[in-house]
């Protein structure tokens, strides 16, 4: 691994460890030239489906694109990182999980769905309002009360 401060090509591995939940490996790197230290992230390249939307095109599976509509989602909410970076993990084993070739958008639609909603009910009904492309105000009620209805079916003993 080169040195991304002196370009040297002598470096040497001081740490490694695993992260993101076991599906990379952080590596902390010392130059043998300059002495600077630096990380490197370590990931298995694994080939992603293709995705094929509602019109029947496809594109390849682009991890920013799930992360910039969920974070899109959650703006101006109180939601760690961590949490949304999780949750953007298991949506992507989901995907890997299936094992196929081609995956519909509007699986991987529902299942940030159902992420949103575990990590907050605005975000999930903002990203509803899109991805379910609401007509008219009823069609929000129904999604706010089907979200009051679950909430208080969990609270009860």
């Amino acid at each position: 691994m080169r040195c991304p401060y002196c370009q040297a090509q002598d470096t040497r591995v001081v740490d490694s460890r695993l992260a993101r939940e076991g599906d990379q490996v952080r590596r902390r790197r010392e130059c043998g030239h300059c002495g600077e230290r630096f990380t490197t992230f370590e990931t298995a390249e694994l080939l992603m489906p293709r995705m094929v939307k509602q019109d029947g095109t496809r594109e390849p599976f682009d991890e920013d694109k799930l992360r910039t509509g969920m974070l899109r989602a959650l703006e101006k909410r109180p939601v760690d990182t961590e949490r949304v970076e999780a949750s953007i993990h298991r949506i992507i084993r989901n995907i890997r999980a299936r094992g196929e070739r081609e995956i519909a958008t509007r699986d991987v639609g529902h299942w940030v769905m159902e992420e949103l909603r575990e990590l907050d009910k605005v975000a999930f009904v903002r990203f509803a309002s899109v991805y379910r492309s609401f007509e008219d105000v009823s069609a929000f009620r129904e999604v706010i009360e089907g979200l009051e209805d679950s909430s208080s079916a969990t609270d009860e003993p």
